[in-house]
């Protein structure tokens, strides 16, 4: 259908550009019969030259007109009568001065028998020439000259302005959506097959491109097809990209906008780029509406009250969106997709059935998702035999799709850096951490004492972390300053995707953030802020503990958590409010485990100096030291 309009549009275009075409050269044919007639080259005489010559009876005859005087000397008499009073052919002409023009004038309406200039008129007696005078009457070309062509140039230069106002003046488009309307175009649709990770969305939204494909099929047995779908999910998750594929699976019309897109300064400017929107969607149907980020417009009006009432422009445009979405046919072909990373924002009145009928979790991939999702991104990519995806994929635990397609180009940009004709797997693994812990700094200059500093730090999360039941496993050790402050880290990675964690493990990897701290304390009898960020994490840690998952020993059971969203100004309405003794109670309990965790870890070090100092000479030497070196130091004690 799509391409039948596309037809149709080109046809119509082809014939009113072969219309335009030879209007356009008719008015260039008359322009040219009326200010540029034919007359061909004649010999120009000054006014003296012209009084000589009928003085000397060089010439016999001429005619004059009221702003020129045509004539032929007597040796080229051969010229017709004709010739001579249509006067284009003339042999000779003269432009008659401005004082001279009344003169003539007046002498061709009195045909001559009262000549105001008499010393003229008894020349041309004198010397026996044949002369006339004559009007050039055209009552044509005066019509068209007088009326037709001031209305026409008139009714061209408003229509031209109006076209231009209305193509190029912000102020006449403000009513008009700014969708981008991305149509059939093979070289450019995105399939079901680039998309990976998401599969059991995938399949949600299936059902979509059935219907555009087929919409008699589900309405014949009298059900009503859905006309809203809202993908909800973290960022980098592949909403967009899901829309897309169902526009580029189901080939219609596929209108890409955001929600600030319908938001303007100006009041009702929203609303009616939603009644356009719509408009156009109709005209176009089958087709799919996309609106990304759609709590822009949608979020919940009994939040977004202006203080003491008034306008809100936002709210408006949302009370046109679900009259919009109430008021259209659910068999026109028009389904509406929405995507929001914040659905507890929206308006129940938009996510009731009938508008925005299902919601289709996108969620971060698995570890099997992320594999997937490495395979689709390195299609293009010259890939070393020995790159391992599983691997990568299990080495990006929490990676969205964005994510993870930034690493592939990361790695591709680190392999042509590096001068290699394929990309291996150490560029991948390097991409990871660039994302992870950032930009390498070799050439940051470190004083040694806070080098060696840094290295029992980074040893004590370390051996911490690899001894520690139920803590991550410890993939990584380096020194080298990286992104913003961070003068080394510590890369640990889980072996498989975790949902849940126990309290043991919370507690794990509590003690491996502390790590650190503790093995500078042992080793300097002094303590540095190399541990700040660590610090923040276990505070955090702690506290989720007590508030949100209910692990508190004094409060045992008991959620906490305040998730009530601000009023105005910033102002809490509706929050339940917690005592000064409940939060005293809550700081005092997140002391108490963090001290207890502490004194564990000191003395797991304590036990471990000798692996201690052994790790930190390692990475005094090496900078970096990876899961092999790792293992190869601290395995022996470990089996012991």
């Amino acid at each position: 259908m799509l391409k039948q309009n596309k037809q149709e549009g080109m046809k119509k275009n082809k014939k009113f550009s072969l219309i335009y075409f030879w209007v356009i050269s008719l008015l260039i044919v008359f322009s040219q019969w009326l200010f540029f007639p034919d007359r061909p080259a004649s010999k120009k005489l000054s006014y003296r030259e012209f009084l000589r010559a009928v003085d000397s009876g060089s010439i016999s005859r001429l005619v004059i007109f009221p702003d020129r005087i045509v004539g032929e000397f007597a040796q080229e008499a051969d010229s017709s009568e004709q010739a001579l009073t249509l006067a284009p052919t003339a042999p000779w002409r003269i432009r008659i001065p401005a004082i001279e023009k009344q003169v003539a004038r007046q002498f061709i309406v009195n045909r001559l028998p009262d000549m105001p200039d008499p010393d003229l008129l008894n020349r041309l007696k004198n010397s026996d020439i044949d002369f006339e005078g004559q009007f050039e009457s055209n009552a044509l070309r005066n019509f068209f000259l007088n009326w037709i062509l001031p209305v026409i140039f008139f009714v061209l230069l408003w229509g031209f302005i109006f076209r231009r106002m209305g193509s190029g003046n912000p102020m006449l488009d403000l009513g008009k959506n700014k969708a981008k309307i991305v149509a059939e175009s093979p070289e450019h649709q995105v399939m079901f097959s680039d998309v990976a990770g998401v599969d059991e969305a995938v399949e949600e939204v299936k059902e979509v491109v059935d219907f555009l494909k087929s919409p008699k099929k589900f309405t014949a047995l009298g059900g009503k097809l859905p006309k809203g779908l809202l993908l909800v999910g973290p960022p980098g998750t592949g909403k967009t990209l899901l829309a897309k594929a169902v526009a580029g699976e189901a080939r219609v019309p596929f209108f890409n906008l955001s929600g600030s897109d319908f938001v303007e300064m100006f009041v009702g400017v929203g609303a009616a780029r939603v009644r356009d929107l719509f408009r156009q969607a109709k005209n176009m149907a089958p087709c799919i509406i996309f609106i990304d980020e759609i709590d822009a417009i949608g979020k919940s009006r009994g939040n977004n009250m202006t203080y003491g009432g008034g306008y809100d422009e936002r709210e408006n445009t949302l009370n046109q969106l679900l009259v919009e979405m109430d008021g259209f046919d659910a068999g026109a072909g028009v389904i509406i997709i929405g995507a929001t990373n914040r659905p507890e924002v929206l308006d129940q009145a938009l996510l009731r059935p009938g508008r925005f009928d299902r919601q289709v979790l996108v969620d971060r991939p698995d570890m099997q998702g992320r594999e997937a999702i490495f395979r689709v991104h390195t299609r293009k990519l010259k890939l070393d035999p020995d790159v391992d995806l599983r691997k990568l994929a299990a080495q990006t635990p929490g990676f969205a799709g964005a994510e993870i397609a930034n690493v592939c180009n990361e790695a591709a940009i680190l392999a042509a850096r590096n001068n290699r004709h394929e990309v291996t797997q150490q560029d991948f693994e390097a991409a990871i951490e660039r994302i992870i812990a950032g930009l390498e700094k070799k050439n940051k200059l470190i004083h040694e004492k806070e080098r060696k500093i840094v290295a029992y730090h980074e040893a004590g999360h370390a051996i911490v972390g690899y001894f520690t039941p139920g803590a991550e496993r410890v993939h990584k050790v380096s020194i080298v300053p990286r992104g913003m402050g961070a003068l080394g880290y510590t890369l640990q990675m889980p072996l498989e995707d975790r949902y849940l964690m126990t309290r043991s493990e919370i507690l794990g990897k509590i003690k491996g953030l502390l790590g650190g701290r503790a093995a500078e304390e042992i080793v300097f009898n002094e303590i540095s802020t190399g541990a700040s960020n660590d610090l923040e994490r276990v505070t955090q840690l702690v506290r989720n503990m007590i508030v949100v998952y209910g692990m508190s020993d004094k409060m045992p059971n008991v959620s906490l958590v305040n998730r009530s969203s601000p009023g105005f100004l910033g102002q809490t309405a509706g929050v339940e409010r917690r005592s000064e003794h409940l939060e005293q109670m809550i700081d005092e309990e997140t002391r108490e485990i963090i001290n207890a965790c502490y004194l564990e870890v000191k003395d797991l070090l304590l036990g471990k100096k000798d692996l201690l100092e052994k790790m930190a000479a390692a990475l005094l030497e090496k900078e970096v030291l990876g899961s092999r070196d790792i293992e190869g130091i601290l395995s022996g004690k470990h089996t012991a």
